[in-house]
């Protein structure tokens, strides 16, 4: 068998490797980025992808979007989500694939090497491996309000977007920094699921959204 790993954290990345190896599996690239994924999945078409959710450069989807699209390069392509988070908006589209084995597990949860292993192999062969707190949270989804998903401070940061204010004036306004500020509004479009685009498309669509509620 032979996996392609994408994951920024290098003792994890290799770490993986090493689990893999020991139990006959053939690392044929490790990446750190979503874009490298993309690119080792079509120069080496492997059985498996084994990715993490948030890598480089805004550490929010960045993997799930690149598993999406290396599927789209190589058609039925077995990816297998290791990640600390469950990134709803994207895991719905990768869940209900046509075609290709895939997974999605919680790395806190991921305490039995054996167990790893064999959903490693399961989804390679075209199964599945869920983890049941994946399960739990997409099956909340679909009844609750999406801006339910936003915490307390990204609330009301979406509240001021709504009153019109910069981000400037945001972090003004509730004394924090301007990067803060960026890291919830990230944080809102993320939750929310808007696609990567235009910063002022996605932040009127966010907007509409919380004004539509």
């Amino acid at each position: 068998m032979r996996v392609v790993i994408a994951e920024d954290a290098v003792l994890l990345r290799e770490g993986v490797q090493r689990l893999l190896a020991d139990d006959g599996i053939d690392t044929v690239a490790a990446v750190d980025s979503g874009d490298a994924l993309v690119e080792a999945v079509a120069e080496h078409r492997p059985d498996l992808a084994i990715v993490d959710v948030r890598m480089p450069p805004t550490f929010t989807d960045e993997g799930l979007r690149a598993a999406l699209r290396a599927r789209e390069r190589v058609p039925g392509l077995a990816v297998l989500v290791l990640s600390q988070y469950v990134e709803e908006t994207y895991a719905v589209q990768l869940l209900s694939g046509p075609e290709g084995g895939v997974g999605y597990l919680l790395k806190e949860r991921v305490a039995d090497v054996a167990e790893f292993c064999a959903a490693v192999r399961r989804v390679a062969s075209g199964g599945s491996a869920i983890d049941p707190e994946v399960v739990s949270q997409l099956l909340a989804r679909g009844r609750r309000d999406p801006l339910d998903a936003l915490t307390a401070r990204e609330s009301e940061v979406l509240g001021l977007m709504a009153q019109g204010l910069t981000n400037t004036a945001i972090a003004t306004r509730l004394v924090v920094s301007h990067g803060a500020v960026e890291k919830h509004v990230r944080n809102i479009f993320t939750k929310l699921g808007l696609e990567p685009g235009d910063i002022e498309h996605r932040r009127v669509r966010a907007v509409l959204t919380y004004l539509g509620r």
